[in-house]
């Protein structure tokens, strides 16, 4: 222990003793190599690798360059490692991997000559703590009387979507949402790479699969929507609409699956309407359909920005259909 708490203080970026992220074996995370000072350190969210050489993190104030130089063979090697952990494979031939490592850590790695700098690498880190709706208000996530009338929504389970650009916090709040429906209640979430940390003591998670070497064995988040009805849920989320799997989400909120979710990067709430029209586009969906299957389906639209350090709930509204039959957003 000893060892390890002087190997922490010496780390660059090292945290402090009190509130850190543990390893997949409990202890600090040295399957990070260099990078676990920065890992193990609560208020860091997300390190970058730029290749050899450059490395970055953001500690919720934007990304910083740090003293901390990988060359690219060791660097190399860390990828793979951490894929290996994560249950995937990345060589030349797959040079683009996403994997899960433990409590919701999401590494991106991507190989040359795919990347033309050396080997890139992506770390986002989850909050070590578990936020609450309460927690979020307390840090001024929401204006003011959201919260009752968001609680409101939830109670009654109305179908909601989390949208707003990448860091805004959409997993977060979406966490938070799900951690306050009943224990009573059911929830299946489905994602790429499982990132929703939800305080619940009744959540099954679907992790979808990258086909193997030999293309076989890949499991789409569409097909796990549609494994997912059969689980008898009572919340059905999905945590990221990112392609035709849109389709299997509207379907099943427009059969009786209230209480249902998801999340959605637009970087406004007047965007969100071609967002969906798009990811219909690759459903093979009309405007006119994705547009009478999102009305029918979706509730209410939650907006989120992040403004310097502060993430917040930005603006509400809730869809409709313009005069051509085409979807648009009304805010109250």
């Amino acid at each position: 222990m000893e060892v390890i708490e002087a190997f922490v203080a010496q780390r660059p970026g090292a945290p402090p003793a009190a509130a850190q992220r543990l390893g997949s074996d409990g202890g600090f995370p040295v399957e990070f190599g260099p990078l676990a000072g920065f890992v193990a350190d609560a208020t860091v969210t997300d390190v970058f690798v730029n290749g050899p050489g450059s490395v970055w993190v953001d500690r919720g104030t934007g990304a910083v360059p740090t003293a901390v130089t990988i060359e690219e063979a060791p660097l190399r090697d860390l990828a793979v490692r951490l894929m290996s952990l994560g249950g995937r494979h990345i060589d030349e031939a797959t040079p683009c991997v996403d994997a899960r490592l433990h409590d919701g850590i999401r590494v991106h790695a991507v190989l040359p000559p795919v990347s033309t700098r050396g080997t890139l690498l992506s770390i986002r880190l989850p909050r070590i703590r578990r936020l609450s709706l309460d927690d979020l208000d307390a840090d001024g996530f929401f204006p003011a009387g959201a919260l009752a009338s968001l609680r409101a929504l939830v109670a009654r389970r109305e179908n909601l979507l989390v949208t707003g650009a990448g860091g805004s916090g959409k997993t977060t709040l979406l966490s938070a949402i799900l951690g306050a429906a009943s224990p009573a209640e059911r929830i299946v979430a489905i994602e790429d790479v499982a990132e929703l940390r939800i305080d619940h003591p009744h959540v099954v998670s679907l992790e979808a699969r990258q086909a193997n070497l030999e293309g076989a064995g890949e499991i789409s988040l569409e097909r796990l929507v549609r494994e997912a009805l059969r689980m008898r849920p009572d919340r059905l989320v999905l945590g990221e609409c990112r392609g035709a799997e849109v389709r299997e989400l509207l379907a099943a909120l427009n059969t009786g699956h209230d209480g249902g979710a998801g999340t959605l990067h637009a970087n406004s709430l007047q965007d969100v309407p071609a967002r969906l029209e798009a990811l219909g586009a690759l459903a093979g969906m009309t405007p006119t359909a994705i547009a009478r299957q999102t009305v029918s389906a979706i509730g209410t639209v939650l907006h989120l920005e992040r403004r310097g350090t502060q993430r917040v709930l930005a603006q509400t509204g809730r869809f409709a259909l313009d005069d051509a039959g085409r979807l648009r957003v009304v805010t109250p």
